[in-house]
């Protein structure tokens, strides 16, 4: 342990030497690409990203998780075949512009970081099945969004929220969205109207009412828990509920938050698995 917490020292000050042997200190030597396309820099401690791993341009996927970054250089661009990337908990106000660039991602991890807008060009992202923004700095929903037509997956959870617009029923291929600890006070209207939808995750908001959903015919999942509700939303048949008044066993209910995270995991892992 204490070996551990002296290297974590030792590579936080030389986070802030540029020289190239402090990089290579960082994150290694990065001659050859790795055999499985896969680059791995997370918990690195940089402050900026290693510009040689530019030159890997057969790149599949990209961690850059845990460090310290808040600006991504122009190079970037190089990795047009990059279909995941992972910038969460990290330090960007604002997201770099060669991020949609990258038009074949798949996958976007920005969670943990400190953005309140998207820019316009992220809708060149067309390919993007699933994107990260939990705990940012979101007050309004970013409407870029509704520009991403394959989008399935959408996490928005701990920002602050107070409404979803009306353009957001555009995304037919969206699955599941999940908005837990934002500031809606009422269930957003436009979700009524997207039928597609498997997943709907509105934990820790302000809803003291639901509506009745029992004609979404897609959904599969719904988690109310931990709002000020006085009635629970009414489901078809054979879809689960988590929250007060749903239809569980008393051990169940008694489980709380940890009853909500198992349903979380499993069926965002089942939604993975299809992808």
């Amino acid at each position: 342990m204490w070996a551990e917490k002296m290297g974590n020292v030792v590579r936080g000050a030389v986070a802030f030497m540029p020289s190239e042997r402090c990089q290579r200190f960082l994150v290694g030597d990065l001659k050859e690409m790795p055999l499985d396309r896969t680059l791995d820099l997370s918990s690195r401690q940089l402050r900026r990203f290693p510009i040689r791993a530019s030159a890997f341009n057969e790149l599949v996927k990209l961690y850059l998780s845990d460090n310290h970054l808040s600006n991504l250089p122009s190079e970037l661009r190089n990795l047009q075949k990059l279909q995941l990337l992972a910038l969460d908990f990290n330090c960007f106000e604002e997201l770099p512009l060669v991020v949609c660039s990258l038009v074949q991602l798949n996958i976007l991890y920005l969670g943990n970081n400190r953005l309140y807008w998207l820019p316009k060009e992220l809708q060149q992202l067309t390919e993007l099945k699933t994107l990260w923004l939990e705990t940012n700095c979101f007050s309004k929903f970013p409407r870029v969004i509704c520009e991403l037509p394959n989008i399935k997956t959408l996490h928005l959870g701990y920002n602050q929220l107070r409404s979803l617009p009306s353009e957001l029923g555009r995304l037919e291929e969206l699955r599941s969205i999940w908005l837990a600890g934002n500031l809606l006070n009422d269930f957003p209207p436009v979700l009524l109207k997207m039928h597609y939808l498997e997943v709907i995750d509105v934990d820790r908001n302000r809803i003291c009412q639901f509506p009745s959903l029992a004609y979404l015919r897609g959904l599969k999942l719904v988690i109310y828990d931990h709002n000020p509700c006085v009635n629970a939303p009414v489901v078809a048949e054979g879809v689960r509920r988590v929250g007060r008044w749903a239809d569980s066993s008393d051990d169940e209910e008694d489980e709380g938050d940890g009853k909500v995270a198992k349903a979380s995991v499993n069926v965002q892992g089942s939604l993975e698995d299809n992808e």
